[in-house]
């Protein structure tokens, strides 16, 4: 994959450093640094970046400022605004001058990333954007989801799913994303592994089917919660959210993933596999 070029535009060396830092090892390439707006503007010319980074305070212009003489250059340029401030006011006015998203420092590496590569999906391309922006946070949210649960860190294994079809052995809940992108959800396991997965989340030895099921779709609606409200936390533009869950029983059960770009998600506890399948739509 080719890399991605990215301008940092802050005028303290430090931030500068950190920011090259947190890139170094990842698909994205700094190309310049520059410590005011003039700089900047002469540096975007030269290098002709896919992305900007841009700090509020330089000592020639704010970074809204900058942010309009570089658009003037080129109306398409992206640029991400980083800030230890982030009020309404500011956000507003970023937005106003053509600021493609908001980070607050201390940037956090992965907020950094999965910003820009939403940002940037036209040269990633689209089943590594998913990925990067929109499924990893289902493997945050799943993996945090069943520690708070069960009080068991499992590792989440993250795959494509180029199935047409998902079969289900047991139980699944479906919740529908809505907003940006759309999609749906699949929290789902076979039958022993969603009682003792229950039990050990209420806390008992024994429990009923139904006391089962009610309990493994309130943990999906947690989990694909989560997950939603981590991607709009990131993505102030995008507005996802999630569908009441409806819950399905059954051996050899298939679920269509057409025109989805979908993803298997793996949590492999001590009583059994847990998954949660995860597609967006293409035409977003």
């Amino acid at each position: 994959m080719e890399k991605v070029k990215v301008m940092v535009v802050d005028d303290s060396k430090i931030s500068r450093a950190m920011l090259s830092g947190h890139l170094a090892k990842t698909n994205f390439e700094v190309v310049a640094q520059a410590k005011d707006a003039a700089e900047a503007v002469q540096l975007y010319q030269e290098t002709n970046p896919a992305i900007v980074t841009m700090d509020m305070n330089l000592p020639d212009a704010d970074g809204i400022e900058c942010t309009r003489r570089i658009r003037s250059i080129d109306s398409d340029a992206k640029i991400v605004m980083i800030s230890a401030m982030k009020d309404v006011a500011l956000v507003a006015r970023g937005r106003a001058a053509g600021v493609s998203a908001f980070l607050q420092k201390p940037v956090n590496t992965n907020d950094l990333i999965d910003t820009l590569m939403i940002l940037c999906q036209n040269k990633i391309g689209r089943v590594a954007l998913m990925r990067e922006s929109y499924a990893k946070a289902f493997v945050h949210a799943f993996q945090q989801g069943i520690f708070s649960m069960i009080g068991e860190h499992c590792d989440v294994e993250l795959e494509v799913d180029e199935s047409r079809f998902l079969t289900v052995q047991g139980i699944a809940v479906i919740i529908g994303l809505t907003g940006s992108p759309a999609g749906r959800a699949i929290f789902y396991m076979d039958s022993d592994t969603a009682m003792k997965f229950a039990a050990q989340m209420l806390g008992v030895e024994e429990l009923t089917e139904d006391e089962a099921s009610e309990t493994i779709e309130e943990a999906a609606n947690i989990i694909i919660g989560r997950s939603v409200s981590s991607i709009n936390d990131i993505f102030k533009d995008k507005e996802m959210r999630i569908t009441p869950p409806g819950t399905i029983f059954g051996d050899g059960i298939k679920i269509a993933s057409l025109k989805l770009t979908t993803f298997k998600l793996s949590a492999k506890a001590k009583f059994g596999t847990i998954y949660v399948n995860v597609g967006f739509a293409e035409g977003e």
